[in-house]
């Protein structure tokens, strides 16, 4: 165990037993008493605690944004189970650094309330109507912004999206109720407020207008254009690496004297890079190592194609082989030269550099980020959504690869990977559960990619005219063919030799 760690009984973590946390526990500086809300967070997980929400605790620590503090929500019924456990603990988290040289605890506080989860959203709409909430910021993962595989375009056909049309009082979705809202601010003359999307999506801002302004389109024509002129949707790039939490991550926070029914484990490195496009003030976030800037795009191809792909690479051929962590599979020598060789040949040259780094430069921080054994990610929870990973993370390599005429073959061996994990059993015959949204219409094809490759590559919804591609073609269906009759180590070693 860390040395750090208390001896005593654990504190129940409560705002009233701040004050008996043992001294090696990082604590808040500034009292609740002293916050008021101004910003909105729907999708509050263990990704928003750790990150964004820590950057809001550090400028408290500091004395600023004190106004600034954070109005937890969910549009789920699952929310609701996340909010009855932050509620019991004064909506305080627990963060514990898992750094290689030893783990530390740090409580954070800005989070001062967490919304009723209820249909028809009502709590929701009416706390984003109030003008003291001028930031609006979402998690709501890659697959929760209804867009059309094919064009990119929000998906106005969705049954959601149209219930939220003909419901505009009683909305489902996320961008209902946010809309819902903006109708509200502009009907009491208040200006809106920015919408702040931290998902893992290219042009995350843009692509959260589009749903946005698409869906108040369909309500309002006036209300849409209103939210043009006078909105904002910075586009934004994050990044830490936030497991999920297991009864393992408790109990280290136990033993660092902290009893917390819901804390978050994370690595030692963080970074958040935002357009600097707000419409109603914002918190001075430069003042604790975020980076403001006008050119979002290059951060987030970097963090997205090299980390998020590479996670990906990593991910679904350790499922294959039963491999339980990132960490386990960058130890394991054919998977670690596979991911640098596709790395290498496949993705790196389509990646500028930024100021700062270079992408080989960024590969090697990825690298030791991914290899930090005390970070238990594991390889279900990062191959979780394939069905959104791959078209936002590996398919823009892809497609500039094929239309540059350079190396597409560690890309096509991925994607065959990809398959063959969901045909839902690995090599060891062990099942692999459910582990997509869209999981049964994936191992359907799966299952008949294993006679006739092609089926998986003409899923348009995923590969759109990537697909046709010939080049493209050829290498997955050789590669596919290889992993079913030789497995997926031949498969590799294949590869790795050239």
């Amino acid at each position: 165990m860390d040395p750090l760690a208390h001896d005593n009984p654990p504190v129940k973590l409560r705002l009233d037993q701040i004050g008996r946390l043992p001294s090696n526990v990082k604590t808040p500086l500034y009292r609740r008493e002293d916050l008021t809300p101004g910003i909105v967070h729907i999708g509050l997980g263990n990704f928003h605690r750790a990150h964004q929400a820590w950057y809001i605790h550090r400028l408290m620590q500091l004395g600023q944004a004190r106004d600034w503090a954070i109005i937890g929500a969910g549009v789920r019924s699952y929310d609701a189970e996340m909010r009855e456990k932050l509620l019991r603990q004064d909506f305080l988290t627990t963060l514990v650094e898992l750094d290689p040289s030893r783990v530390s605890a740090e409580v954070t506080g800005p989070m001062i309330d967490y919304l009723p989860v209820e249909p028809g959203n009502a709590p929701l709409i009416q706390k984003m109507s109030d003008p003291e909430i001028r930031i609006v910021s979402l998690t709501v993962t890659e697959g929760g912004y209804f867009l059309d595989a094919k064009t990119g375009a929000f998906d106005i056909s969705h049954k959601d999206v149209r219930h939220d049309a003909n419901n505009p009082d009683q909305p489902r979705t996320v961008f209902g109720a946010i809309v819902a809202a903006l109708a509200n601010r502009r009907a009491n003359g208040l200006p809106p407020f920015t919408a702040l999307s931290c998902d893992n999506l290219q042009g995350n801002g843009t692509i959260l207008r589009s749903c946005i302004v698409g869906l108040a389109r369909l309500l309002d024509p006036d209300l849409a254009e209103w939210i043009l002129e006078n909105g904002a949707f910075p586009n934004s790039m994050v990044d830490c690496i936030v497991p999920a939490t297991t009864g393992h991550v408790i109990e280290q926070c136990r033993a660092l004297g902290v009893e917390d029914c819901a804390p978050v484990s994370h690595e030692n490195f963080r970074q958040w890079v935002i357009e600097d496009s707000f419409c109603n003030g914002r918190p001075p976030l430069e003042m604790v190592g975020v980076t403001l800037t006008q050119d979002v795009h290059t951060y987030e191809a970097m963090k997205l194609r090299i980390l998020n792909g590479g996670h990906q690479i990593l991910a679904n051929v350790g499922e294959i082989l039963n491999i339980p962590t990132i960490s386990d599979c960058m130890h394991d020598s054919d998977i670690l030269s596979f991911f640098r060789k596709v790395q290498a040949r496949d993705i790196l040259p389509h990646v500028q550099t930024v100021p700062g780094t270079t992408p080989v430069e960024y590969l090697d921080l990825v690298e030791r980020r991914f290899a930090n054994s005390t970070i238990h990610d594991t390889t279900r929870r990062v191959a979780f959504d394939g069905s959104a990973r791959h078209p936002g993370f590996l398919l823009p390599s892809l497609r500039d690869a094929l239309q540059s005429g350079t190396s597409i073959n560690g890309l096509a061996l991925t994607e065959a990977f990809w398959c063959r994990m969901c045909a839902g059993h690995r090599e060891d015959g062990s099942v692999i559960s459910d582990n997509d949204p869209l999981w049964s219409e994936l191992h359907r094809a799966a299952l008949s990619a294993k006679a006739n490759p092609a089926v998986w590559i003409e899923q348009g919804k995923f590969y759109g005219d990537i697909g046709q591609n010939q080049v493209f073609s050829d290498a997955f269906s050789s590669w596919l063919s290889m992993i079913w009759q030789h497995g997926s180590r031949a498969a590799l070693a294949r590869y790795i030799n050239g």
